[in-house]
């Protein structure tokens, strides 16, 4: 009886211990701990088009609502919704956008509290079998984490490869390393069957491409919160 008793005792300190203290392996608890840190900064975005919708994720980059997605999620978009982490949704206005070769887009929400934001790594830092980690919003399944390599570097095109599961819906979303920093804004994959689903070929825009987008949008004459973020690590 007594023996039981202490079995039961310790089962149950085991399940009150926190994330950090169960047992949980180096490499799971950099994904569980990325994941946690950044996905209240990560939103779904829903575009009304002409002929139907689109869908993408996006990161949000100042906390009163600004929000770095791609520009090919929100072409030719009627009217824009965005969901945040915890289900609230907002009717965004486009502040800027880039042609298809860089395919970056800044959005507006007006919120009445401060948004959590992403923190910016370095894309000349990145080197062919790193691990990353991407948030996205594959097939409408908000707030999905995969995880994989940086298996290619492609120079001349300026795109970051990756066998991370970049799935449609996943447009805009981060490509973040292991200390939570996003090296890059996931954009697309390459697929026989017409980019319908994910064989392990996916590209990124190097996020140093982005800053620059975002240095040079002149954001309602403002500077962005943090701007020291966006300076090159």
């Amino acid at each position: 009886m007594i023996k039981k008793f202490f079995r039961v005792l310790i089962v149950s300190l085991i399940i009150a211990l926190p994330v950090s203290a169960q047992s949980f392996s180096p490499d799971e608890l950099v994904n569980i701990n990325v994941y946690e840190e950044i996905n209240p900064a990560i939103v779904s975005i829903d575009a009304n088009l002409d002929d139907g919708f689109s869908a993408g994720t996006g990161c949000v980059i100042r906390s009163d609502g600004v929000i770095l997605t791609g520009s090919h999620v929100i072409e030719g978009a009627k009217d824009i919704d965005v969901t945040t982490y915890n289900g609230k949704v907002y009717k965004a206005s486009v502040l800027a956008k880039m042609g298809k070769n860089k395919d970056l887009a800044l959005l507006k929400i007006d919120v009445k509290k401060p948004m959590k934001t992403i923190s910016f790594g370095n894309s000349e830092e990145v080197k062919v079998g790193q691990k990353v980690l991407a948030i996205g919003n594959p097939f409408g399944f908000a707030g999905t984490l995969t995880s994989g390599i940086v298996s290619r570097i492609d120079y001349t095109k300026g795109r970051i490869q990756t066998d991370a599961a970049i799935n449609p819906g996943c447009s805009g979303g981060p490509l973040l390393n292991s200390h939570g920093e996003v090296i890059g804004i996931s954009q697309s994959i390459y697929n026989p069957d017409n980019n319908i689903s994910n064989i392990g070929i996916g590209f990124a825009i190097p996020i140093n491409d982005a800053k620059k987008f975002i240095e040079t949008a002149n954001l309602d004459n403002t500077t962005l919160t943090d701007k020291k973020r966006f300076a090159s690590k």
